[in-house]
């Protein structure tokens, strides 16, 4: 239970006082109305003794009586007999009391910290204490005890009567009347023979104080100096000393009336009645609130039938409302509370009144108790000479004193046995209750405990309960450890009361008692069983205060019962309401929320908020009723679809409620829920669509999905493209541009967006519930701080929003930023939506983009509703906002963000709004989404400046630099060959009569423009003007590698004017293209076998025969019917093609599907003079015509291509390379550096060729019934002499797996000769085809040889030649092998550089046969390598002679 005032013996010990009745006259009743209270209420706060009292038992043993309290009621009768239940006044009464008990604001409060739990709850209950201090005052006197029977009668009569002493007489005659006349069962009295106090009131304003003080003196004469009192009062003017501020002791009093002198009887005074309606005239009343609330609560409560009593009982219950609202406003206002009650009574006049309550108690009741005692326990004692058996048995037989009479309407049981008023078992009652009411406890309990005995021997069980009950009472008051408090005693009675005599107002009594003494021994789990058993359907009230009081008891307990606590704080809550108490429910439901709250009891949660917004809302406080219905809808509810639709109208209803129309600002909606981070931001204009055949430009859109490594690869386009502009550097301050920002952008810096360029937001919407929501007119809420200069030349920052506030603030906010509203957005169950709101600035400054604002309303369920159902749902519309917090990342560097939970900024939803920029935009025509493998194409692309400012430096850079060109010159003179064939070639035609003769041409590389893969776009001027637009050839290759290709562009263009804070813009492109399979080349050189000096042309070089295979490997994809092979081109530094060897000169190269062919070349080096007439290093180009025209290879877009392609195969060789060096550096192998180049560049002198062949091809394609001519060109680099290349690069095989090597290897001894050493010598064999040779006359055919060695290298070289025959190649044995070399066989010589020499040899047959005389090996090192070993060099094709016989 919860906290008291009180202490519980007080509590126990105030519950049973002595009562005294109060007789006034007319004119006493009229002198005490001066101060607005009758005489008894004028006592009631001095009723409390401050001194000690004494009497003496039966013992004569002096007991002291501390603390006393009497109880003093004005005398009124009822003829109707006791009931077992609260009638209808009391019930209202109690009701109010609670009503009127409120916890208040600063009331003490209790924190209680059990497990994870943290609940605070009001220590006290004063509602609870002022409903058990009223009930326990308003029980009805019964036959079956004496606790509530008058003990004394004050007659009270005024000194201005004529004759006081016949007043007296009068009055003394009526109480007898009551009494004894037996007209009145109420009230009761405990002795026939009552105590009667005269009291004489005099009026110090009015009447005489000498002739009171005779009156006084008779009365001393008349019934002693103990039986009577004049009390002098109203010293004070009623209009005198207004100022002075008197104490007012009555105004907590006043509210408790005693339902005991207030029940439905006729008042034998009807003064005092119509005193009582003055009363109710006079006080102020309380506010509306409060009292529409308790009227609400009154008629609720209140049985109409039961309200067909007399006047009086209709003026007393006035009298008790009247008295309520006066305690309520007293409260409050303590000035007036001070003037209303006690306006005549000064100071000394309270200390009157308190004189001559003690003077009454010590003088009058004590002693007249004291001789009651007494007289009671002579008359028990002389009847103890008796055996109680015998005299039971007596009472049997004969009735001795005891008549068992039964109620008619009350069941045939014990329950109705009544005893005479002179029994001895009433008699022994009696002398435990005077004993208990003067505290003597250990008297009291004796009796007590005898008169159960005997009540139970008779099983008079009302009785027996009534006895067992006082029992446990006074030994619980005995105090000390002689007697234990006797607990079975208390629910024995309380269990009698309830279901055999069917009383539960003695139920409750008795269980209110124990439960408090239950507590005050730390029994907790004992009390609140009690108090739960005690709860029932007949009293809400009883019920909801009693379960509050368990709830208390659970979370006092030594470990706290936290969730029992909730519990019953939540059935309190619940019958609380029922009892038409609305603020008391809300408490209870408030204080168990903190129990379930955020605990995974979402069913439990949503009912608890739900009550509490019903009750908040009908007490008047719709903020707490649209935070509960707020958390209803934001959790993620279990509910059903039809529940949570239900909630959703309250909520809209509720939240309608407080608006009310005064919508100054707008309120905080809980749904749809926002993903906040999940928002994404979009700067600048949608992407336009297609149009005709113009295809626009990719860029960036809110469809697209974020993906981090495009997001790198954009930017490093971006970093390449802005340091290109800058002169190769990148600025510091450089940050990449981010049009679209999100969760995993960077965020910490305020987007920059352009004014007169839109902003759209996208907001993700998502719908918790399972019943649809509707939304209307959807905008965005922000506020700008424009940047402006006054008049004064002075910078002023104005800050604006467009929140609804005024409606003169529209048309300004329009002029800053245009708002896009979206009318209508439906929300489906459980659906996730995403919402893109555009804003449009038209000033530049600081924008932050704050809410999303949108009318609320309940989305049709989707089954056919009625109209008028669809008009309530139209009418339940709330316009709100939902603010857009967006937390930045975690931040994780300091001590103190790892310790912490700290985010960094997100400024996505703050740009800052900068001056006007250009804008471009870019379409592209008869862009193929599908190509050949090398297939060229030609397209058209066109620049469109959109905006109002020039733009310039316009550039481009895409991850596919081979893949387009732009031409080498800003315009492509088309040949007329061309121009007839639609041709992407310069073409010339040439003659029927082809020759084999290749045609030349120099170019510089530089021509070409190959920076660090950035292509300036050229357009006239430099400059795009506003408006304007412009259209350049656009050159396209297909991919080499088969495959669907991902090629993004970036466009990178700058405003004419400069220091802005945007320095550029870019423009993104993505394409998709399908490479499709065209053909294969495989190309290889070796050296000629022709003898130097027979091969030499006019540029006195050598030549080498160059070899190229061509494969159709497309399977008809495309419909390709046939590939012609039209030209075939070189370009070089070093080498040329120079002749086409054909053995079929006039049949042309087709190649069907799967086909093959073979062509041979002649390359010859290029003249040195040409190649080093200047400082910048020339390609030659040598273009072979195959066909009837020439393609000129050396202009677009043949050589952009193929610059392209070279300078990607260069940056991946001298990666490679540089990847070699720095391994090579690594291992530290300095010493052996300069010789290892030495040798590189000997080798490389002697085996590179570095030719790169161009194969120009046409397709034939049948397309639609309509046959097309694609045309393409391949290249194959042909870097080294007698190493294959291809046009096709080989997939990477997988490595294999290398075990792991605990110990290195040991070094070799020697260096192993390089692969790359092969071609150092070069060999020729000269002899004749055939020889005939008469084997029958001469068996051996000797046939001279000659065999001719070239150095090729420019170092002096060391050779062996070996003629023995250890040759095992399946070459070598598939001819005749049966001749021999003669002569020398082993030649160890030594050449120059570029030294040519001849040997002479001797080749000896031995029949006739076709011999192969390519046998000699050969075997070459550098000179001044004295470490290396000899190379094998690498022979020539077979040479083959043929014997014959004559």
């Amino acid at each position: 239970m919860a906290q008291c005032v009180q202490s519980v013996q007080e509590f126990v010990q105030d519950s049973f006082v002595p009562m005294v009745a109060v007789l006034c006259s007319e004119e006493a009743e009229r002198v005490t109305r001066k101060n607005n209270l009758n005489f008894a209420e004028l006592l009631r706060p001095f009723c409390r003794l401050t001194s000690e009292g004494h009497i003496r038992d039966p013992n004569n043993q002096l007991q002291v009586v501390k603390n006393l309290r009497i109880c003093v009621n004005n005398l009124m009768t009822s003829p109707t007999t006791t009931s077992t239940s609260p009638s209808p006044a009391q019930r209202q009464l109690l009701s109010d009391v609670v009503l009127s008990c409120q916890p208040q604001e600063s009331a003490v409060t209790n924190v209680v910290m059990a497990g994870d739990y943290e609940l605070n709850f009001s220590v006290t209950t004063p509602w609870f204490e002022a409903y058990r201090e009223n009930f326990l005052q308003s029980m009805p006197a019964s036959d079956h005890e004496f606790l509530n029977h008058y003990l004394a009668c004050l007659l009270v009569v005024s000194s201005t009567e004529a004759v006081p002493v016949e007043q007296f007489l009068k009055l003394s005659q009526e109480q007898h009347r009551i009494q004894h006349s037996g007209e009145y069962t109420n009230p009761k009295w405990f002795i026939p023979n009552t105590l009667k106090y005269y009291v004489l009131l005099h009026d110090m304003c009015e009447g005489d104080e000498q002739r009171a003080d005779l009156v006084y003196e008779d009365m001393k004469q008349r019934y002693g100096s103990q039986g009577c009192y004049l009390l002098k009062m109203n010293s004070r003017t009623f209009s005198a000393n207004v100022d002075e501020q008197i104490p007012d002791p009555w105004s907590q009093y006043l509210h408790k009336n005693n339902l005991h002198n207030q029940d439905v009887f006729d008042d034998p005074a009807p003064t005092v009645n119509s005193a009582a309606v003055e009363t109710i005239i006079s006080r102020p009343e309380v506010d509306g609130n409060y009292s529409a609330e308790k009227a609400d609560e009154m008629s609720s409560s209140l049985d109409p039938l039961q309200l067909d009593s007399s006047m009086a009982n209709l003026h007393n219950l006035s009298a008790v409302h009247a008295d309520l609202k006066k305690g309520a406003k007293d409260s409050n206002s303590p000035a007036c509370a001070a003037g209303s009650h006690g306006a005549c009574l000064t100071l000394n006049d309270h200390d009157y009144i308190r004189q001559f309550i003690q003077e009454f108690t010590f003088r009058g009741l004590l002693p007249h108790i004291e001789k009651t005692i007494r007289q009671l326990n002579d008359q028990l004692v002389s009847r103890k000479g008796l055996s109680r058996s015998l005299f039971t048995a007596t009472k049997k037989w004969f009735g001795g004193g005891k008549a068992p009479e039964k109620s008619i309407s009350e069941p045939k049981s014990t329950f109705g046995l009544l005893y005479p008023p002179e029994a001895p078992e009433l008699q022994i009652r009696k002398m435990a209750d005077l004993c208990l009411l003067v505290q003597h406890y250990d008297l009291a309990y004796s009796c007590y405990h005898t008169a159960k005995k005997d009540f139970l021997s008779d099983q008079a069980m009302l009785y027996a309960a009534g006895a067992l009950e006082m029992a446990a009472v006074s030994a619980f008051l005995q105090g000390g450890a002689s007697r234990p408090y006797p607990a079975h005693y208390m629910d024995t009675a309380i269990q009698t009361y309830r279901d055999v005599c069917k009383n539960m107002v003695l139920a409750e009594r008795c269980a209110l008692l124990s439960a408090e003494i239950l507590k005050s021994q730390g029994k907790y789990s004992d009390a609140a069983t009690l108090l739960i058993k005690m709860t029932s359907e007949d009293s809400d009230l009883r019920s909801a205060l009693l379960l509050e009081q368990a709830a208390h008891c659970f979370i006092n307990m030594r470990n706290p019962m936290v969730r029992k606590f909730a519990f019953h704080m939540i059935l309190s809550g619940h019958r609380f309401s029922k009892a038409g108490q609305r603020r008391h429910a809300l408490r209870c439901y408030c204080q168990a929320m903190q129990v379930y709250k955020e605990r995974g009891w979402s069913l439990a949660e949503d009912h608890i908020n739900f009550t509490i917004g019903r009750q908040s809302f009908t007490l008047r406080q719709p903020e707490d009723a649209v935070t509960a219905f707020r958390q209803i809808l934001i959790n993620d509810s279990r509910q059903t679809a039809k529940q949570q639709g239900a909630f959703l109208r309250e909520y809209l209803y509720v939240y309608k409620s407080v608006l009310g129309g005064n919508e100054v600002s707008l309120p905080q909606l809980p749904l749809p829920c926002i993903h906040s981070s999940a928002t994404r931001v979009y700067f600048g204009h949608e992407r336009r669509l297609a149009e005709g055949e113009k295809q626009a430009a990719t860029h960036v859109s809110l469809d697209q999905e974020y993906d981090q490594d495009l997001s790198a690869m954009w930017c490093h386009l971006e970093e390449q493209l802005v340091a290109s502009a800058n002169g190769g550097v990148v600025p510091g301050n450089f940050q990449p541009t981010q049009c679209c920002l999100n969760s995993q952008t960077d965020n910490l810096r305020h987007p920059l967006a352009v004014v007169e360029e839109p902003i759209i937001v996208e907001v993700t919407f998502r719908n918790p519930l399972k019943v649809s929501l509707a939304l209307s007119s959807l905008s965005l809420l922000w506020r700008f701080t424009v940047d402006g200069s006054s008049s004064s030349n002075e910078m002023t920052e104005e800050t604006i929003t467009n929140e609804e506030t005024s409606a003169v603030g529209m048309t300004q906010k329009d002029d800053i930023v245009t708002s896009e509203t979206i009318q209508e957005f439906h929300l489906g169950p459980e659906e996730t939506k995403m919402a893109r709101l555009k804003l449009l600035p038209h000033r530049t400054g600081q924008l932050n983009i704050v809410a999303v604002v949108y009318n609320l309303a309940a989305g049709s369920s989707g089954e056919m509703t009625s109209s008028t159902e669809d008009q309530q749902t139209l009418d339940l519309m709330v316009r709100g906002k939902q603010d857009l917090n967006i937390l930045g990342p975690r931040l994780n560097l300091t001590k103190e963000d790892k310790m912490s939970v700290r985010h960094g900024p997100d400024r996505r939803l703050n740009p800052i709004i900068t001056p006007p920029m250009p804008l471009m935009e870019v379409f592209f025509l008869q862009f193929p989404t599908a190509l050949l493998c090398g297939e060229i194409r030609k397209a058209y692309v066109e620049f469109c400046n959109v905006s109002g400012v020039a733009l310039c430096g316009l550039r481009v850079v895409s991850t596919h630099a081979a893949f387009f060109t732009f031409g080498s010159q800003a315009t492509t003179p088309l040949s007329p060959t061309s121009a007839e064939n639609c041709s992407a070639y310069k073409t010339l035609a040439t003659p029927l009569q082809r020759t084999s003769e290749a045609t030349e041409s120099l170019v510089s590389a530089a021509d070409f423009r190959q920076p660090s893969g950035v292509i300036e776009i050229p357009i006239d001027g430099s400059i795009l003007q506003p408006g304007q637009s412009t259209q350049l050839p656009l050159w396209l290759r297909g991919p080499d590698q088969e495959g669907v290709h991902e090629i993004n562009f970036l466009f990178y263009y700058e405003s004419a004017e400069k220091g802005l804070k945007i320095s550029h813009r870019v423009l993104r492109h993505t394409v998709f293209i399908c490479a499709s399979r065209s053909l294969s080349i495989q190309a290889s050189a070796c050296r000629s076998s022709v003898p130097p000096h027979h091969c030499l042309d006019e540029k006195g070089s050598s030549g080498t025969l160059v070899f190229i295979d061509v494969e159709n490997i497309n399977t008809n994809e495309g419909g390709v019917r046939e590939f012609h092979i039209v030209q075939v081109s070189s370009s070089s530094q070093h080498w040329r093609l120079h002749k086409y060897i054909n053995p079929n000169k006039d049949k042309e190269c087709k190649l069907g599907s799967r086909e093959r062919a073979k062509l041979c070349f002649r390359a010859a080096r290029c003249k040195p003079s040409e190649a080093t007439s200047k400082a910048v290093k020339k390609y030659t180009f040598s273009d072979l015509s195959l066909g009837n025209e020439q393609i000129i290879s050396s202009t677009t877009p043949c050589g952009d291509f193929f610059f392209r392609c070279l300078t990607l195969e260069t940056q991946e060789a001298y990666g490679a390379s540089s990847r070699i060096s720095s391994v090579s550096r690594s291992q530290g192998s300095i010493p052996t550096e300069n010789r290892s180049s030495d040798l590189t560049d000997i080798a490389k002198e002697c085996s590179e060729l570095d030719l790169n062949i161009i194969v120009i091809w046409k397709a034939y394609v049948v397309e639609d019934n309509k046959q097309l001519i694609l045309e393409g060109q391949l290249h194959v680099a042909l870097q080294t002499i007698g190493k294959e290349a291809s046009s096709l690069t080989a997939k990477e095989e997988a490595q294999e797996m290398v075990l792991l090597k605990f110990k290195s290897d040991l070094p070799p001894p020697v260096i192993l000769p390089s692969a790359e050493f092969c071609q150092l010598i070069k060999t020729n064999l000269h002899y004749p085809e055939t020889c005939t040779h008469p084997f029958v006359q001469e068996s051996l055919c000797l046939v001279p040889v000659t065999l001719t060695l070239s150095n090729c290298s420019l170092a002096q070289v060391d050779v062996i030649i070996d003629l023995r025959h250890k040759s095992t190649s399946p070459e070598s044995l598939e001819v005749h092998s049966s001749f021999a070399w003669v002569g020398q066989t082993q030649y160890k010589l030594q050449l120059k550089p570029k030294e040519v020499l001849c040997l002479t040899l001797q080749a000896c047959f031995l029949q006739a046969g076709v011999y192969n005389l390519n046998t000699p090996r050969v075997f070459a090192k550098p000179s001044e390598q004295s470490t290396m070993c000899e190379t094998s060099q690498q022979t020539a094709t077979p040479a083959l002679i043929v014997i014959s016989d004559a």
